[in-house]
């Protein structure tokens, strides 16, 4: 995934499922090429490369 394309999901009012490693993830921001998500299926937070994250 771009950084084009994750600004693309945060300001859509449509829902949109995004992954990281096969789990599916929130979008908290995003720092330069970096996004912080949080994992649905529990609380835990991380900060992972934009370019790791796929719909």
């Amino acid at each position: 995934m771009n950084l084009e394309r994750i600004n693309c999901i945060l300001k859509n009012e449509e829902k949109c499922d995004v992954f990281y490693q096969q789990r599916v993830v929130w979008i908290q921001g995003v720092n330069n090429d970096m996004a912080k998500v949080g994992f649905v299926d529990n609380f835990q937070e991380k900060d992972v490369p934009i370019k790791d994250l796929y719909e």
